[in-house]
């Protein structure tokens, strides 16, 4: 796809898009791990065109989070009534 189409589309489908493209990405990867190197060519082209996505969007102003970024960035909640214990008090010296 070209720069300048992927430009008169809007903010909302190019980042449909993007992640779309992050799965098949994904998908491509796991199947040349398996050893099913077919779509080699396909990879390349697609990794170019989320790319360009990408950099459009950047031009654009906005911001594209990974699914996998935003998952790793949520915080965890801890389990109520449990604390936080080590053997750090097991091997102190007494004063």
């Amino acid at each position: 796809m070209k720069a300048e189409k992927i430009r008169g589309i809007d903010v909302a489908d190019l980042t449909r898009q993007v992640h779309d493209a992050q799965e098949q990405l994904f998908r491509f990867r796991f199947q040349m791990g398996m050893g099913q190197n077919e779509g080699l060519k396909k990879y390349r082209a697609l990794k170019k065109d989320r790319a360009r996505m990408l950099t459009v969007l950047k031009e654009k102003g906005v911001t594209v989070v990974a699914p996998a970024a935003a998952a790793a960035k949520a915080p965890v909640a801890r389990k109520a009534g449990k604390t936080k214990r080590g053997l750090g008090g097991l091997f102190r010296k007494k004063k």
